[in-house]
């Protein structure tokens, strides 16, 4: 394990809507947002922020410091010959087409994101990529810069913000309520190449906010796991991979 002034990251991320999707409501081309960030989509964020594969980042906890609030709006999802998806069906001719969608997004959100990464053991050939205190200094400036990709709130069609933040200052919408408890909810995947298995798993939990803290549990620790498909482990290596040293020296960056 590392401290935590060496691997942790702390940050206000908003924007104006935010689409978390219940994938049960996926059925038809509709979707409803989740009332909370999932642990997949922050985990998207911190990549956004910083990301290689010599590292997994582990979302440690959020703070909801806005009020819940919900909007519909009509979109026009592209239509695969009845499949709403960018995936095509192979051997069958199909009509493309924008059709007709109500999607529920959360409005006006805002969040106190706490993580931190970890070694990814799994890529043994960038065991010497794994210089904690570089990739700390490169996270910390990239941050600061708003990250080094754009910010999703669950979906591309949701633009979200990050700067750094301390995380348990201000005023939080549900700081004074004891508990909230949530049903059965999406926490995200185990990917091959996190995992060292050939296979996507997809992972559920039961979040509870405790004074306007959600702690999330590691993705080791989820009972409960639906087995997705077969995948196979993507292949990195020094030789397509840019060593933290070299990245820390191209923006300038010391320990």
């Amino acid at each position: 394990m590392f401290e935590t002034a060496k691997n942790s990251i702390e940050f206000k991320l908003w924007g104006r809507f935010a689409l978390f999707t219940d994938p049960l409501t996926k059925i038809g081309g509709e979707k409803c947002s989740y009332h909370l960030p999932t642990y997949e989509a922050l985990k998207g964020v911190c990549k956004s922020i910083y990301w290689k594969p010599t590292i997994i980042w582990v979302i440690d906890a959020v703070r909801v410091m806005k009020r819940i609030r919900t909007q519909t709006k009509g979109t026009k999802p592209l239509n695969y010959g009845g499949v709403y998806s960018s995936e095509k069906i192979p051997g069958k001719k199909q009509e493309n087409f924008n059709d007709l969608a109500i999607y529920t997004f959360l409005s006006d959100v805002e969040y106190h994101v706490r993580a931190h990464f970890e070694w990814n053991c799994h890529h043994k050939t960038l065991e010497k990529d794994r210089i904690d205190g570089k990739h700390f200094a490169i996270a910390k400036r990239v941050l600061e810069r708003g990250g080094r990709q754009d910010i999703f709130l669950g979906t591309r069609d949701c633009q979200g913000y990050v700067e750094p933040c301390v995380f348990g200052e201000g005023e939080g919408a549900y700081d004074g309520d004891d508990e909230i408890v949530y049903g059965l909810m999406f926490h995200g995947f185990d990917y091959p190449d996190e995992t060292g298995t050939n296979e996507l798993h997809a992972r559920f939990w039961h979040p509870t906010i405790r004074k306007g803290v959600l702690t999330f549990e590691r993705p080791e620790d989820c009972k409960y796991r639906k087995f997705v498909r077969k995948m196979d482990v993507k292949s990195f290596g020094t030789g397509n991979v840019k060593s933290v040293e070299l990245e820390a020296e191209e923006l300038g960056v010391t320990e």
